[in-house]
């Protein structure tokens, strides 16, 4: 049955600022909240660095660089060169343009506000209208247990390029982190219409979404379709670790797994026609499938997918 309401996403990083985008040029902004994973959030050269939430504004501003899949079109890299020459640590590459986000932003939360009030005022700025909202306003970090030991996630991710060993995953401040308000206060709408896990990673972007306090037993408790888009197609991650990371925890890089490892919250999910094959067992588990095309590589497919999702919640655009 179609119906209107409000509508959460769950975004990691490139992959789910997609989607995220997609979702904001179809839904009117006053129907979307984006909620974005901050446990790849770090403190760099004396600033704050959140990677993911600046990949969903730079996506939604229309400023990201799609060539290179992050950071801001037609950067320049300065700072980086001249950081180098100096003898700094320069394997975490911040732009020009990038960096002056991560000033803006280290500036301000030195001054004591808090991370959801920066980020609403550097969104409006950028002529953002839905709500970006971080997850907790409180410290969450992702580390990486490897055959070298603990690695905090940005080590692991950039300085290491995933080539150690993962063996587990945590999130340092959790138990302990509360939602962010724009968080907590979606959770709590009367009129929140669906649930859509955008396709990020689920262990290492979603997961420390999931691990805020109180967040997936909310979600589990909601009586609404919650979605999630696979990140898969044909056993193989679109971008990012993911295939490699499943395979170093011992499972299977399939649409199967995806399912199983949101078992409890998920409802329905959406996988690549090139997986039709997998539609059957899924339904077998329990799980409602849509099949389509998930790569978006550009605005349009973005768009698309984004109306498939809406539909397959039940969601009337009118």
């Amino acid at each position: 049955m179609s119906k209107t309401g409000h509508v959460l996403a769950l975004s990691g990083g490139v992959g789910g600022a997609k989607l995220a985008a997609g979702l904001a040029a179809v839904l009117p902004p006053e129907q979307l909240t984006i909620v974005v994973n901050t446990g790849d959030d770090f403190e760099h050269l004396g600033l704050t660095i959140c990677p993911d939430i600046d990949s969903n504004v730079y996506a939604l501003a229309g400023l990201n660089d799609t060539q290179r899949g992050w950071g801001v079109a037609d950067e320049s890299w300065h700072m980086m060169e001249m950081l180098g020459r100096l003898g700094e640590e320069d394997w975490f590459n911040l732009g020009d343009r990038d960096l002056a986000m991560h000033l803006a932003r280290s500036s301000r939360l030195r001054a004591g506000e808090t991370l959801s009030d920066v980020t609403l005022r550097l969104t409006r700025q950028l002529g953002i209208a839905p709500a970006v909202v971080p997850m907790s306003d409180m410290p969450v970090r992702t580390q990486v247990r490897t055959d070298q030991g603990w690695l905090a996630f940005q080590r692991y991710f950039v300085a290491e390029q995933c080539r150690p060993v993962a063996r587990e995953i945590r999130f340092e401040g959790t138990p302990g982190a509360r939602p962010s308000p724009g968080f907590d206060g979606v959770l709590a709408r009367e009129d929140l219409a669906a649930v859509i896990i955008c396709p990020s990673n689920p262990y290492l972007s979603v997961d420390p979404i999931l691990a805020v306090d109180g967040v997936r037993e909310r979600l589990q408790a909601l009586d609404i379709p919650v979605l999630a888009v696979s990140p898969l197609v044909g056993g193989k991650a679109i971008k990012g670790p993911l295939a490699k990371l499943l395979g170093e925890l011992g499972k299977p890089c399939d649409n199967a797994t995806i399912a199983a490892h949101y078992a409890g919250l998920l409802d329905h999910l959406i996988i690549d026609e090139g997986d039709a094959a997998d539609a059957g067992g899924l339904r077998e588990a329990g799980v409602s499938v849509t099949i389509t095309g998930t790569v978006m590589c550009d605005a349009a497919d973005r768009e698309r997918l984004a109306r498939v999702a809406l539909s397959a919640a039940g969601i009337d655009l009118g």
